[in-house]
């Protein structure tokens, strides 16, 4: 109680967070390239603040997607809805879905907190 406090100038000098803060999503891939996501929707099924949107649609012999019957077409989540509790990622059953230490995600329009699967999605690795 009698400590002084820490004050910590933000812009300028960012900390480290802890190794299991929970910052923002992402949608991981496998090493061959495609995803990971399944389109199961038992994410948005857990989420409380019903922040995630999934459309999942059944992959084609041309088109593969993810190496399941099935892929996640259409993925959004509401950043002005989601409080960031994790309960998508317990939810998600092939690990498609998981917490960045990225923690900058405030925004003065409201249509750029609507992330959707391309901003969500991992790029693919050269080669």
């Amino acid at each position: 109680m009698f400590r002084k406090v820490d004050t910590v100038m933000y812009p300028e000098d960012k900390r480290p967070t802890a190794p299991r803060f929970h910052g923002h999503h992402q949608l991981n891939r496998w090493p061959d390239g495609l995803e990971k996501c399944i389109g199961c929707e038992l994410c948005a099924w857990a989420c409380p603040a019903d922040a995630i949107y999934v459309e999942g649609r059944d992959n084609t012999p041309d088109d593969r997607y993810s190496p399941g019957e099935r892929y996640g077409h259409v993925y959004q989540i509401n950043y002005l809805r989601c409080i960031l509790c994790g309960m998508c990622i317990e939810a998600c059953p092939t690990r498609a879905l998981t917490m960045t230490n990225e923690y900058e995600i405030a925004d003065d329009n409201r249509e750029s907190l609507i992330w959707t699967k391309e901003q969500l999605l991992v790029p693919l690795r050269p080669g």
